[in-house]
Formats: C-alpha cells, structure tokens, sequence
C-alpha cells in the first residue's frame, strides 16, 4: 500500500500526464461556477429549470422521448432493470461477466430488486448476437456496455449491435446501453449518439467519466420509462433536494468537450502504438476502438510500480499511477485520453517512450 501511495504522490507531482482532463479538485467546480449568474435558481427536488432544460438537452441529444438525471450510473442502471423486469414480469436479466453490476456493485441488484443475472460471452471478449440466441432462460431485459471497459473498451461491430437489436425487438426483450462512456465510441463507429440510441430502448450516460463533470448520470428512454424512473429515484433516495453542482458541471464539461471525442480517438491510437513498441508491452486492443485502452506488462506489479515512479520522477511525466496485478509474472492499468494528452510537448513524449523501452529491458533481464 506504502508503494501505490507513493507512485501516486509522484504521479500528482508531474508537470505533464498522459491521460485524463485534469486532477479532481474543487478548482473544476470553481472554474464552472464563476461563469455562471449568482441568482441562477437551483433544482428543487427534481424540478426546475436548471434540471428540467438539462434533461431536455440531454433527451434530444440522445434522441429519446425523455430523460433523468441521477447523481449516480448505479443507482440509474438498477432502476432501468428493475422497470424492465416489472413490465415483463421476469426477474432476471442478461449481460457480461464483467459488467458493472455484476462486479462493483456488492450485488445491489438482487439484494434491492430481487433480481437475477444470466452472463453472457466468455469474459475476454465482447457479447456476440451467437451468445444472446443461445440463451435457454427467458430474460426481461439484455444489458450491453459499450465500450466494454474492463477488457480494455473493446467493441462490436456496428452489424452485430444491429442483429442483436433486431433479435430483441422480435423477442420482446428489452435493451438496454450501459452508455457511460457513449461519446467515446462514436468516432469508432462514424454515428451519432441518436443513431447508436436508437437501437437500445434505454440508455444510460455518465457525467463523470469521458465528460468530466463531478458526478453523476442521464437516464434516458421514453416517457413511460422515465415516468417510472423518477418513482424509483426518489425510492432509492436520488431525489436530493438540489443537485445543481452536478448539473452544472456536467452541463458545461459536456458542451465543451462532447466535439472532442473524435481527436481523443486519434490520440488514443497514437500513444498504444508508442506503448506497443515497447520492450515487453502489449494493449489490448492492439489498436483502440475508443480513447481508452489497457496496458499490459510482463512485469510483477510492485517491480513495474517502481518503474512508473522513476519515470515520474526523472522526466516529469506521468503515465500512470497505478499498476494492478494480472498474475505473479505481469500487471496492468487502464489508459483513457483526455484533455491533457494534446499538452504534453512532442520531444517529452518521445523521450519518456525511450525511457519506459529501456527500464523495462533492463528489468526483463535482471
């Protein structure tokens, strides 16, 4: 723990970091809020206009009926189940062994909702439209997270999305996206986000992750659905009595950045193929399909920790500040591209890559 503290100290202390928009700090909050009018009137229990026009927004934007903000995906993912599983009658659902609700959520959805979980494909890869038709229990509901993080934001085909959409709508089965990261997806597939929303009958987006505001998520369908949702939030206790510091946020780190995806795309290919020619390093993708992507490493995690913190401290570089453990022999982190990418000086992200290349063979042969 002594170690992980540390590389992340030295990581804060950098000039320059590979990934991400910027240190979470109350400075996001306070860059958003001075622009804005002080009389500006705050969100009452789910209503106003400083929610109302954001859920507007956001409902348009995605190219649905109607939409909900929560301050948490969580909270939204489990309520869109527990909708879907009413309306048909079936408490159990469908999606990937490395989904969110099945790995990060202490098992809210059947401890809350009674609801069980059928897991489809094997955890390596993608849910194929092959793995929903051989499905011998009824579902209410599939669940497709896209891109899938845990296995480095990795994709199917536009095609696929298409016939596993086209299956459900013929069986009755709800679809659902667990969209967190949408925007980052729609360079890859060349759509809009109202063209990959259509195939889905709800749609879940964070606030937080590619967008970066503080916290928080849009629940999205039609007006019956989040009719629904709004009954839920207040169940499940998300009906805070204002929630315009998360709105706020969201609403203008969306604006700012939802036209930057495309170049945090490029970026993301750019730098895995630096990581790839590496000595000793592989990501998965080989070549992104978002702006996100794993690293891998045949290095133990605390000799690879040791690594990232000398790189930390002799070029002023930060390119993670984490390693997490793969098996005795390797390790891993997660690389998602943001704002900071485009400020780091092109002879520095040479040098650092020249750095990494040589400790690690130096490592491979101790």
């Amino acid at each position: 723990m002594e170690d992980q503290k540390t590389l992340l100290q030295a990581f804060n202390q950098t000039t320059y970091q590979l990934a991400g928009h910027s240190k979470r700090d109350i400075r996001q909050l306070q860059l958003v809020f001075q622009e804005l009018d002080g009389d500006l009137q705050a969100d009452v229990y789910g209503t106003g206009a400083v929610i109302e026009n954001f859920q507007h927004k956001m409902a348009k934007y995605l190219g649905k009926e109607s939409a909900v903000f929560f301050p948490s995906g969580t909270m939204a993912q489990q309520i869109a189940m527990r909708i879907w599983s009413e309306e048909k009658g079936i408490n159990r659902v469908a999606y990937h062994p490395l989904c969110h609700l099945e790995i990060h959520e202490e098992e809210g959805l059947r401890k809350l909702h009674g609801i069980d979980a059928v897991l489809l494909a094997d955890k390596h890869r993608v849910i194929a439209l092959d793995d929903v038709l051989g499905m011998t229990e009824e579902i209410s509901c599939l669940l497709l997270e896209l891109p899938q993080r845990e296995i480095g934001g990795q994709l199917p085909s536009y095609e696929e999305l298409q016939a596993i959409s086209r299956h459900c709508k013929e069986k009755g089965i709800r679809l659902h996206l667990d969209g967190a990261r949408l925007l980052e997806i729609l360079p890859y597939y060349q759509k809009t986000a109202e063209e990959v929303c259509a195939l889905f009958d709800s749609v879940y987006i964070s606030m937080y992750k590619g967008v970066g505001g503080i916290a928080g998520a849009i629940l999205a369908g039609d007006e019956t659905f989040t009719k629904e949702a709004v009954i839920w939030k207040r169940r499940h206790g998300g009906d805070l009595i204002s929630l315009y510091p998360y709105i706020l946020t969201a609403e203008a780190n969306f604006e700012a950045r939802k036209g930057k995806f495309g170049e945090y795309y490029e970026q993301a290919k750019d730098l895995a193929g630096r990581y790839n020619q590496c000595h000793g390093v592989t990501t998965i993708p080989a070549v992104p399909v978002s702006n996100m992507f794993h690293v891998h490493v045949r290095l133990p995690k605390e000799r690879f920790e040791q690594i990232l913190l000398s790189i930390c401290e002799e070029t002023g570089v930060g390119i993670s500040h984490y390693a997490r453990k793969v098996d005795e022999h390797s390790s891993y982190y997660e690389v998602s591209i943001g704002d900071r990418y485009a400020n780091v000086p092109a002879e520095k992200l040479a040098s650092v890559f020249q750095v990494l290349d040589q400790k690690l063979r130096e490592a491979c042969q101790e």
